[in-house]
């Protein structure tokens, strides 16, 4: 009988380089990263894309008297003339000066409908009323401008503002007839976006550096900028740090509708900061009516399929579930604190911006608050 001997062989493992290893873990990072950011635009993509709200028509002329202010005012003109025109029968566009008592006549509306109406004359508006016509106006800037709109408010019918704390203000004015009616997200303009942007971001913020971001954020900036944040908006050159992240920062620039929202759907997270009611150098608010309400923004972070953190307003819990539909912070420690945490847990981050998605074409279009506005006027 014979032996067969073998040699054992030893395999020597390969060895790997720092340098290589770090780019393997780098590959996998970024395709794990790339799979979950796909699989949220994908999801985002689809709820916007079979999500249909039906709203009643009804057989009425509206004449629209614009805000005449322009840009950034002029998207909120087109949101609400657009949605009007899938609502009502007939539909009259007019500037502010163009309002008279004699071109109300000649079109004989249902209802003049007036956007923020700092520049409608009230004495023409007292004529209206007076032959019969139905007035209402949507104030804008609440409760920022109060010093002029509660000189306005008492010549209209109808009052909406976004404001709820102004509501008893304007009730005391003699207003009988004033309801809470925020601003909403326009599908047209703010949607999930999921072509790759031009500029990735962790984290964005876009609005104008009112003294109070100024303050809350500056403490906070260079832990911020670790995360890839980029901010948007007028008057950032104030900043205390503006020169060490002036790469990052632009400053003096409107941004288009559609501009943001490619912004917000190419950041992970968006930061809400509102703007504080007690700024004497950029308010008309003397009286220091308080802001419980949540900003036009709100809505429409939410519209593009991102996880938003906000700051905490009363009113807000009213429209999304904090936890659920989007995130809330009381200061600066905190806000910096939940953006590293959502940025290491996808999955909750996701879960809760479609929510947000869901829920703000489920109940927060401009269909949804002219509807109501509608509904209420004639009901």
């Amino acid at each position: 009988m014979s032996t067969i001997k073998r040699r054992n062989r030893v395999v020597q493992p390969v060895r790997v380089s720092p340098v290589e290893e770090a780019r393997t873990q780098g590959r996998k990072a970024g395709y794990l990263g790339g799979y979950e950011e796909g699989y949220l635009k994908g999801r985002a993509d689809y709820i916007f894309k079979t999500h249909s709200a039906t709203f009643p028509f009804r057989p009425l002329h509206i004449l629209y008297v614009a805000s005449g202010k322009g840009f950034p005012y002029s998207p909120i003109d087109e949101a609400i003339s657009s949605t009007l025109q899938g609502l009502v029968a007939q539909l009259t566009v007019i500037e502010p000066g163009q309002l008279t008592s004699e071109a109300v006549y000649q079109v004989m509306p249902d209802l003049v409908l007036v956007l923020d109406g700092m520049f409608v004359p009230n004495s023409q508006l007292d004529i209206i009323r007076q032959q019969g016509f139905k007035t209402a106006v949507w104030l804008t800037d609440d409760p920022y401008y109060t010093d002029m709109t509660m000189g306005n408010v008492s010549h209209y019918d109808y009052v909406f503002t976004l404001e709820s704390e102004c509501i008893p203000i304007y009730q005391q004015l003699g207003c009988p007839r004033v309801y809470h009616l925020p601003f909403a997200a326009y599908p047209g303009h703010f949607k999930p976006i999921g072509m790759p942007s031009v500029q990735r971001r962790e984290v964005s913020f876009i609005g104008s550096a009112y003294w109070n971001r100024i303050d809350f954020l500056n403490p906070i900036m260079d832990r911020l900028m670790q995360h890839n944040t980029i901010i948007n908006g007028i008057w950032w050159d104030r900043l205390p740090s503006y020169a060490a992240y002036e790469d990052r920062i632009e400053v003096n620039k409107w941004m288009e509708p559609e501009q943001t929202a490619e912004a917000y759907s190419a950041s992970k997270i968006v930061i809400n900061l509102h703007r504080s009611h007690e700024d004497d150098s950029f308010n008309n608010n003397t009286t220091k009516i308080p802001a419980a309400s949540p900003n036009p923004r709100t809505f429409e972070i939410s519209a593009c399929g991102t996880l938003q953190l906000s700051d905490n307003r009363s009113d807000l819990a009213k429209f999304y579930t904090p936890g659920r539909e989007i995130e809330t912070y009381s200061s600066p420690a905190e806000l910096i604190d939940k953006i590293e945490y959502y940025l290491t847990h996808e999955k909750e981050r996701r879960d809760i911006a479609l929510g947000a998605l869901e829920r703000t074409l489920r109940e927060h279009t401009y269909g949804h608050r002219l509807n109501q506005m509608l509904s209420v006027i004639f009901a």
